[in-house]
Parts: C-alpha cells; sequence; structure tokens
C-alpha cells in the first residue's frame, strides 16, 4: 500500500469490531451505503475481498484478519493519543507545586490535605516559598500555581480572583487595649510586630501613618505569620495582619482583633497559572477546590469590617499603596 487512506483504515476496524458493516455504520455516524462504499475502495486498494457474506452477517477473509492484527495496536494508541486526557483524583499519580506564603497555607493546607485523604488520595501537594516572585516563579515553570496577592497583569499568565484580604490588628486578650476600642494615639504608642518577608522593618501601615505625620514603633519584626501568632500570644504586642490568617487564634479565643484606625487596603488574593498549563485536568481540580473551601467557609473569607468609633480616632483615608512585597 503506497499511500494509505486513514479514514478506510477506521472503517475498516470498525467493521471487524462489530462484524456487521450496519453497526458499524451506526457506531460512525454514517449511513450504510457510505460505509458500503468504503469497503469498496479497501477491496480495490488492498487488492482483497476482506469480508464475505455468511448468512445474513459477514465474515473477515484471511487477509483482513492478519490486516486487523497489525493495526489494532497502532490504532489504540493513536485514538488514546488524541482522546481527552482522563482525571481521576483517586488514582491519578500527580504532583502540584504551588506558591504560598506561610499565611496563605496555614490556611488551606489543613482543608487540602482532609480532602485529599478523603478522596483524592494520589494527589501531592508541594508549598514553595513565596515571596513576590509569584511571575518568575510561573514563567520559568519552577510552580504550577500561584496562591497569594498577585497583581500582575502579563499575557501568558492567567489570574483568578479568590478573596480580599481585609487587614485586622491582633492581640492578646490580656493585652491593656483588649477591652476598648483602639484609638489613633493608643494605635501608634503600642508596641508593634510586624511580618516582613523581606526583612523590612517598615510597612504600607507605616507609610500610612507618615503621611499624615504619624509613626508606630515596630519593636520586633518576624518572617512567617505562624510566628507572629504564637508570639502575640506571649507577649504584649500588637500586630495589623489578614483576618483570614489569624481567624483560627480569634475563633479559639486565644487572640482578639480590634479595627484599625486607619485605612488599609485589601489586597486581593488570587490563584494565577501560565496558560501553558490552561490548565491541566489536575490543576483545574486544585483550583476548584480552592474556590470551594472559600465559598464554604466564608465567614473567615468575608471577614467582619470592624468599625472605627468616631470618638476613639479617625480613619485616615485608604491612601496605601501595597505590593507583593510590602509588609504591613
Amino acid at each position: 500500500m503506497a499511500k494509505v487512506d486513514l479514514n478506510l483504515i477506521v472503517i475498516f476496524d470498525a467493521i471487524m469490531r462489530e462484524q456487521s458493516i450496519t453497526i458499524a455504520a451506526e457506531q460512525l455516524a454514517m449511513t450504510q451505503p457510505s460505509v458500503s462504499k468504503a469497503v469498496s475502495r479497501m477491496r480495490y486498494a488492498w487488492r482483497d475481498p476482506l469480508f464475505l457474506k455468511q448468512g445474513r452477517g459477514i465474515t473477515p477473509t484471511p487477509y483482513a484478519k492478519k490486516l486487523w492484527q497489525e493495526i489494532a495496536d497502532p490504532l489504540r494508541q493513536i485514538n488514546s493519543s488524541i482522546s481527552p486526557p482522563k482525571f481521576a483524583p483517586m488514582t491519578s499519580s500527580t504532583q502540584l507545586r504551588v506558591a504560598l506564603t506561610d499565611g496563605i497555607s496555614g490556611l488551606f493546607w489543613p482543608k487540602l490535605r482532609a480532602i485529599i485523604e478523603q478522596r483524592a488520595h494520589a494527589i501531592d501537594l508541594y508549598a514553595v516559598p513565596f515571596q513576590g516572585n509569584g511571575e518568575l516563579l510561573l514563567l520559568n515553570a519552577e510552580v504550577d500555581l500561584v496562591l497569594d496577592y498577585f497583581p500582575t497583569k502579563h499575557r501568558h499568565i492567567t489570574v483568578k480572583h479568590l478573596y480580599d484580604n481585609h487587614f485586622t490588628c491582633v492581640m492578646h486578650p490580656s493585652h491593656p487595649l483588649a477591652e476598648q476600642d483602639l484609638s489613633l494615639g493608643e494605635f501608634c504608642h503600642a508596641d508593634h510586630l510586624l511580618v516582613s518577608l523581606s526583612g523590612d522593618p517598615s510597612g504600607a501601615v507605616d507609610k500610612c501613618l507618615m503621611e499624615r505625620g504619624k509613626q508606630r514603633r515596630v519593636a520586633m519584626t518576624v518572617n512567617s505569620f505562624s510566628s507572629a501568632i504564637d508570639l502575640l500570644q506571649e507577649s504584649n504586642l500588637i500586630c495589623v495582619m489578614p483576618f483570614t490568617v489569624a481567624s483560627k487564634a480569634i475563633r479559639k479565643g486565644q487572640l482578639v482583633h480590634k479595627a484599625v484606625p486607619i485605612s488599609v487596603p485589601s489586597p486581593t488574593i488570587s490563584v494565577a497559572w501560565h496558560t501553558r498549563n490552561q490548565p491541566s485536568l489536575a490543576l483545574k481540580w486544585l483550583i476548584n477546590e480552592i474556590e470551594q473551601l472559600v465559598i464554604h467557609d466564608s465567614e473567615i473569607f468575608t471577614a467582619p469590617l470592624l468599625q472605627v468609633s468616631p470618638s476613639t480616632g479617625s480613619n485616615l483615608g485608604n491612601l496605601c499603596e501595597i505590593n507583593e512585597q510590602t509588609p504591613i
């Protein structure tokens, strides 16, 4: 066969499997005359009758049987290659790398692990440190997903909003300021803990205060939110942090939170992935599970917006700019 019409191969395979031209036509969504015409072309091209009448059915010739045996495996391989890939969380072994801060991982990782243990045993999740380098990590294919603040608009990166990260002022329940509304003066004179992934000892709050001729004392910095939660429970420090990160300790009564007496912008937390993944079925599964967690735990992700009492201080306006490396 110098030149082969692949359509004839597909039709031939269907007839051999069904042992019926009529049923093969139905399976291929073709008319019976069209299939019969294709059989005539096969006979001419391959110099063999291929199918002989036997009662109401047909029987393949020895040549047809030999030919089908030779093309069966290649056809299955082709069908497997061009068929939509299948993904089963329980059985599809997949590793996914996600860039995120420890605050976000503490929020999502325990819940995602519970989901994996219940219905996605074959999925492995690897956390990659995030320090405002999400775009570079995605472009270099070092991670599959970024789950954090991601303002970049790159033509090869897709960004999907999850929730707005509202900030609150957190302290130990025994702190002298824990029983009252927090005034601007009290806020400025308190000893502050700053979570700074970059090591910068000033953040967006300091910028807002400086623009109004105010300042606070950053008495200590840490480079992780988990360290901040632990430290706040053992000190008289106060800390401005996302409500989502502090919510577990607040619910347990380990910390209390107060309205921040200045307006701090609420950065958008998103999932972002490179268009090369588009996303894969495994990545699509993970994104969907993350979105469902946000919907299910809406009381955490839609934080109570505590209001500043007019008698305790004035809201200074939403003047701070936050980027992915800005501490609070």
